[in-house]
This record gives C-alpha cells, sequence and structure tokens, in this order.
C-alpha cells in the first residue's frame, strides 16, 4: 500500500518556529492526542474544516491538516505546528471540494512528527481513503508485527497506519462493509473521521472512550469531536454517534450502522475533567457543569480557611468557580496565563529551561499579597509544574497556601489516547498525599475521592477511570502487556 498522490501535489508544511527534533516537554500536564472534524456538502469545506479544527485546537498543537475531495480527486495540506501556522497564506484555496476531513494532534516522544500528520492519505486497490483518528489500538504493535511479517510495508509508527492496512485488505470491496472488517481486529480506543470516494464516514469504538458528535448545517452534515467545532462553523447538534456505530453520509443523507455489538461504556472522564473546552457538551454531558460540580463536592471534602480561590487557567477554572460558590470564599484571578504561548513551539528550549512555568503563567501580586489562598487544579502529574506555581505564589505574597485537586490522585498510565507519562513517572503512583503536600509545599492539600468523583457525573458506571484506579477494561492480550507499551517509543507504534 503506497502514499496517495494527487493530480495536484500534496502540500506539506513545516511552521517557521519548529527548531527540529522533539517537541518540548509539556511538563505537568497531560495531553489529549487529537481532534477530528469531517463535513460532507458544503460548498466551503476546507475552510469549514480549518474552522472546526480551530475551535479544537487544544485537543493537539503539534501538526495539523485537511484533506478536501469532490469526491474524485483528493487535495491534501497538512504539516507541523498550530493550525493557523499550517494553514498559513493560501493554503486553504488549493484544498478544492464539498467533502472534507480535518485533524490536529499531539506526538509521543520518537518518531517524525512531520510522517505522522494527520489525516492519512492512500491510494489501494479500491481508489483512494483518507482517515483521521482519536485514541488509541492496545494491540497496534501485535496486528503492525502481523502484516510486517507478511510483507506489508509501514511509512509511518502511528496505530492509524494499522487500520488503513487492515481497510485496505479486507476481502470486501464496499467501504461499508470494509471499515467493519477491519476495527473487529482493533482493540483500544478509535474515534474516526474517513473519506471514501464521496462518502463520509464516522466511527466510534464499542465502548466509546473518546467523543464524537453528529451536526448538521444547512444542507451539509458535520462530525467532530466536540459541539464546540459545531459552533464556530454555525452548525447544530444533531446527537452523538454511539459507541460501536457506524454513520455513512452520501448523497442519500445518513445512514447508521450498528457494526459492533453493545458493550459496557468507558467513556474517558477525564474529557469532563480536564481535556474537553467547557462549552462543549461531550456524552451528553455540560462540561462546564461538571467541572462546577467537581468544584463544589471538592469543597464539601475538603474546606479551607481562606481568604480567595484562584484557578491554574484555564482547564480548572469552572472547578474553582464551583468551589467559590460552595465555600463562599471570592473567587479572584491570581493567576493570568499567557495565551501566545504555544505547547509545542517554546524556542530556543534554553528559554524554556531557564524560565520554566513563568512563561505560561503570572502571579497578580496585588491580589495574593498576605492572602490566605486556595489554589484549584484539575490534576497533579509529576508535579514539578505545582511545585513552580507554588513557588510563584509564594514569591507574590500569598500568606498560606491551601491546593485542591478536582479530580482523585493519577496513579496509573492511560492506554487509550491519553499521552501520560510512564507510570513510574506519576507522583501518585509512589507518594502518599502527605509527601506530596511535602514536595509542593503547601500548608495543605486535597484530591477529590472517587466517591465524590463518581457522585459528580451522570452514569458513572459508564466512564472509564483507569488513570485513577488501574481498571483496565480493554485488557491487553498475551502479545502485548500494559509494559510494552511503557517501553521507549522508538520500536513502538506511536499513538494518533
Amino acid at each position: 500500500m503506497k502514499e496517495s498522490r494527487s493530480v495536484t501535489q500534496p502540500s506539506v508544511h513545516r511552521a517557521k518556529s519548529h527548531t527540529g527534533g522533539a517537541a518540548p516537554s509539556s511538563g505537568d500536564r497531560l495531553r489529549e492526542e487529537c481532534g477530528v472534524f469531517g463535513i460532507w456538502g458544503a460548498e466551503n469545506a476546507a475552510r469549514l474544516t480549518y474552522a472546526g479544527l480551530y475551535a479544537l485546537q487544544h485537543r493537539g498543537q503539534e501538526s495539523a491538516g485537511i484533506v478536501a475531495t469532490d469526491g474524485v480527486e483528493y487535495r491534501e495540506h497538512k504539516g507541523v505546528g498550530l493550525v493557523s501556522d499550517v494553514f498559513a497564506g493560501r493554503a486553504l484555496e488549493t484544498l478544492r471540494g464539498s467533502i472534507a476531513i480535518g485533524h490536529n494532534r499531539y506526538s509521543t516522544t520518537g518518531g517524525s512528527h512531520l510522517q505522522n500528520a494527520q489525516p492519512l492519505v492512500v491510494n489501494y486497490r479500491e481508489g483512494k481513503i483518507a482517515i483521521g483518528h482519536n485514541g488509541n489500538l492496545v494491540n497496534a504493535l501485535a496486528l503492525r508485527d502481523e502484516m510486517e511479517g507478511k510483507g506489508s510495508i509501514f511509512q509511518t509508527t502511528s496505530d492509524t497506519e494499522v487500520i488503513l492496512h487492515l481497510i485496505a485488505r479486507s476481502s470486501a470491496t464496499e467501504i461499508e462493509r470494509m471499515v467493519p472488517e477491519a476495527l473487529a481486529r482493533c482493540q483500544g480506543a478509535y474515534s474516526l473521521v474517513i473519506l471514501a470516494g464521496d462518502k463520509l464516514i464516522g466511527v466510534r469504538d464499542p465502548r466509546g472512550f473518546r467523543p464524537l458528535c453528529l451536526g448538521r448545517r444547512g444542507d451539509a452534515h458535520v462530525l467532530a469531536s466536540e459541539t464546540c467545532a459545531l459552533d464556530i462553523v454555525g452548525a447544530d447538534f444533531v446527537r452523538e454517534v454511539e459507541p460501536g456505530e457506524m454513520v455513512v453520509i452520501d448523497g442519500q443523507g445518513v445512514r447508521s450502522h450498528r457494526i459492533f455489538r453493545a458493550e459496557a461504556q468507558r467513556a474517558c472522564v477525564f474529557e469532563l475533567i480536564y481535556f474537553s473546552r467547557p462549552d462543549s457538551v461531550v456524552f451528553g454531558l455540560s462540561v462546564d457543569s461538571i467541572r462546577r460540580r467537581l468544584g463544589r463536592r471538592l469543597a464539601e471534602e475538603h474546606p479551607a480557611e481562606a481568604d480567595i480561590v484562584i484557578s491554574v487557567p484555564d482547564s480548572s477554572n469552572s472547578a474553582a468557580l464551583g468551589f467559590s460558590e460552595q465555600s463562599g470564599i471570592p473567587f479572584e484571578l491570581g493567576l493570568i496565563r499567557n495565551h501566545y504561548v504555544g505547547r509545542t513551539f517554546i524556542a530556543p528550549h534554553q528559554i524554556t529551561r531557564d524560565f520554566g512555568v513563568n512563561l505560561k503563567f503570572n502571579a497578580v501580586r496585588r491580589i495574593l499579597d498576605g492572602k490566605r489562598v486556595v489554589v484549584v487544579d484539575d490534576s497533579i502529574v509529576r508535579g514539578t509544574t505545582s511545585r513552580s506555581l507554588v513557588a510563584m505564589l509564594r514569591a507574590a505574597g500569598a500568606r498560606e497556601i491551601h491546593f485542591r485537586v478536582s479530580s482523585p490522585p493519577i496513579g496509573w498510565s492511560c492506554y487509550y489516547g491519553i499521552d501520560t507519562p510512564n507510570r513510574r513517572e506519576l507522583i501518585a503512583s509512589s507518594h502518599t498525599v502527605e509527601q506530596i503536600r511535602k514536595y509542593l509545599h503547601v500548608d495543605s492539600l486535597g484530591y477529590l475521592s472517587m466517591e465524590g468523583l463518581r457522585a459528580c457525573v451522570d452514569r458513572p458506571d459508564d466512564h472509564c477511570y483507569a488513570c485513577f484506579d488501574g481498571d483496565y477494561s480493554v485488557r491487553f492480550g498475551e502479545e502485548m502487556d500494559k509494559l510494552a507499551l511503557e517501553r521507549p517509543r522508538a520500536r513502538t507504534a506511536e499513538t494518533s
């Protein structure tokens, strides 16, 4: 299976600020792997896809790409950088067609960012196909080894290419049958947007780890990771794509296929805690509403005698407001975030090492000086950024610091589409709460309990909590235990 080449040579772009090599670490934050968007039946499909990706920028900031088609010719443009960097200039003008899919992503350590930029486009026996993938296949290595042993040649280190190979090897000839046949061999998390001929296809895995929704914009149909992407293009939310469902959109409209039997749902609870934008509705739930519930419950479980409540912006703003509402302690803007510092292209690296967290945040001395402060954050991963923030607040005059976390301690790695560190790097995997408190140099530390988290989400049994309790609902086969995924990724397939 070789790479697709459209009549117009597909363009590949590198953001000018990229310095080469691996991207700088995101430090003490978890990273979502990617966001996907698709639209069928719009005159300006690529431009609308660009807007959708812009709304989904928080889901992936290392590369972006769009593939557009008129049903015959595929035109693509992708590259390393933020959406606005990759599609600077006249790039969108070349992407003609009424159907398009887009993707932005994070990569994991090792491997070329550019070669793994999506959507992936290939030629195969039935024509051309393009795919964008949010999630991670836990059996990708085993499938890849099997196919390489039979002569398949891979050009990326992404598990998304594994899906493409499986589709190409299908014995079926209709895409509606080829996709289910391929995905029947895939284990793990996937929300997919696929272009095949004049069809736009969306699929979610049987457990529904990652979100995917369906919208309508006049006569056009839209697929997106989050509803905030529907809002930006003026589309109305229709419904979620259900776990185990494939929707096929073409000139006949939208057709639904239940391609897998019902499984116990395991929607990623961290979409609600941190990843998704607060203005989105994800898994049928208002993200802002859930985060305020988390903050209120956190105030009940871990009250504090304090003068002000502040957030670690922006993902914990809603939880901090909930904590303030429940506790009666006024909310203040004690930390200001620099929104113009991208998580990927902070260069040169020496500046990052010298200034660290000061590049992203600044403490407001007038608000903090002499105050007893409650700091609300959504999570602590390694603890390094939290420790630096505490030092910043102390330097700004905070008299007491009471750190509150609107999720339970993260003690386990995620293998379903989140780029978490190895488990040994997660501070909660080897330290007690009291030890973490001492490490952070705070006066008190309180995490939301698992009982509190479950009480704040609707249908608590339908969510995945593996990063908190190690209960992996999709087990790894004998050929790949979870330790194999924790080894350096130079050998392993990179997550999408």
